[in-house]
């Protein structure tokens, strides 16, 4: 079997990612893409907030100086991240804009310079960008190099808490994909989520903490640790509900939470969920949103303790194929401009819907939506905000 130049340089990207610290991230990556025959890489990751790509520190730029920040909105580099596509600058010589993915999670762009740009050169530059997306999602999570690099200022203790439960603000697969972001990404303190795929399932969790201190992102953080536990342990909905309102009561007395606990058969499109004094999701169904498809009486908020019965009856409704289901907290609604005026649930809508039409997939729709309501608060969010959207897109 011939053993390509690429082949060499894969095989030593990935002997050397073991121990290769972060720091050495963008060093690693330019070497395995010279050693593939390219001229040059630069690796570029999404800020917190999603508006810039930020290169790595020590990163050269075109002119050969250090690499820049990039806007998301109006620049190549932004439509390979936004449309999860490669881009090509259409002079300057042959170079490449290529998406980079942990999973299904967006985390920034690959700028590769190379000499001719035929299929298979495109094809061996995806496959680095592929590898470079697994790197950074194996190093993120205990980098503090890689946690500078992509935030603008200093984070508040409740929101680095709170940003230690989270998951990926993306997870899918060939059948669902589920998204989720929340702001003010700096600031937070009560809202968070959770999701994830298990044996042909997925699993939400939506929460609304009362309060914006260090008590509202530990009831957050505790619902999410007892909504995991009980899972973990096969619990069902009703168990989670039951554990999690234990744990507040003990250990966060005092601190109300309400929230939305969810599971989406993969195979059927069945979604059952306990609504636990929750705002309803949205039904998103052939471009119009279903009224009413998924509101039911909520049962009490969690924290509340034994001295209110909870009733752990769930829902159930059916989605179709190319359905989107969206859970909001308040803050997305209740956003109000320097004129006093909400946002509101019917310009959530539409803004979904010509998401929606416009074929944007569900993380660029999620996106957007977020910074819309940002600015028509202008940026000073006085409540969190989390939005959630899920696609069930079945192969058949």
């Amino acid at each position: 079997m011939e053993d390509s130049a690429f082949a060499k340089a894969m095989r030593g990207l990935l002997a050397q990612a073991h121990t290769c610290d972060p720091g050495r991230l963008q060093d690693l990556v330019s070497r395995a893409a010279e050693a593939m025959g390219a001229v040059s890489a630069v690796v570029y990751l999404a800020d917190l907030q999603q508006r810039h790509l930020v290169p790595l520190p020590g990163s050269r730029g075109t002119e050969g100086g250090p690499a820049v920040p990039v806007a998301i909105e109006g620049t190549l580099a932004g439509l390979a991240y936004r449309t999860m596509t490669v881009q090509m600058p259409d002079e300057g010589g042959p170079a490449l804009w290529l998406p980079i993915l942990d999973g299904s999670a967006r985390v920034g762009v690959l700028w590769m310079a190379v000499h001719e740009a035929g299929a298979e050169v495109i094809e061996n530059c995806r496959a680095l960008a592929s590898a470079t997306g697994l790197l950074v999602g194996s190093q993120a999570a205990f980098s503090d190099e890689l946690a500078r690099v992509t935030r603008s200022k200093p984070m508040r203790v409740a929101a680095e808490m709170v940003w230690a439960f989270l998951p990926p603000t993306t997870i899918g697969n060939d059948e669902v994909t589920s998204t989720a972001l929340l702001e003010p990404a700096y600031q937070l303190a009560g809202d968070a989520f959770d999701h994830t795929l298990t044996e042909g399932r997925l699993h939400l969790t939506v929460v609304d903490a009362m309060g914006h201190d260090l008590a509202s992102g530990l009831s957050s953080a505790v619902a999410l640790a007892g909504c995991r536990a009980a899972r973990r342990a096969g619990g069902t909905l009703a168990d989670i509900v039951t554990g999690v309102d234990e744990e507040l009561t003990r250990w966060v007395p005092g601190r109300m939470l309400t929230g939305i606990f969810a599971d989406l058969d993969l195979s059927s499109g069945t979604l059952e969920w306990v609504n636990c004094g929750h705002l309803p999701p949205l039904l998103i169904r052939e471009g119009g949103v279903v009224r009413g498809a998924l509101e039911r009486s909520p049962v009490l908020p969690l924290g509340l303790g034994s001295r209110f019965p909870r009733e752990r009856a769930s829902h159930r409704a059916s989605l179709q194929p190319g359905d989107r289901v969206l859970l909001y907290t308040d803050g997305i609604t209740e956003a109000r401009s320097a004129g006093g005026e909400v946002f509101g649930e019917q310009r959530l809508i539409d803004f979904v819907l010509k998401a929606t039409a416009a074929g944007e997939p569900s993380p660029e729709a999620t996106r957007r939506l977020l910074h819309a309501i940002l600015e028509h608060h202008d940026h000073q969010l006085s409540d969190d905000a989390v939005v959630m959207l899920v696609e069930w897109h079945p192969a058949s």
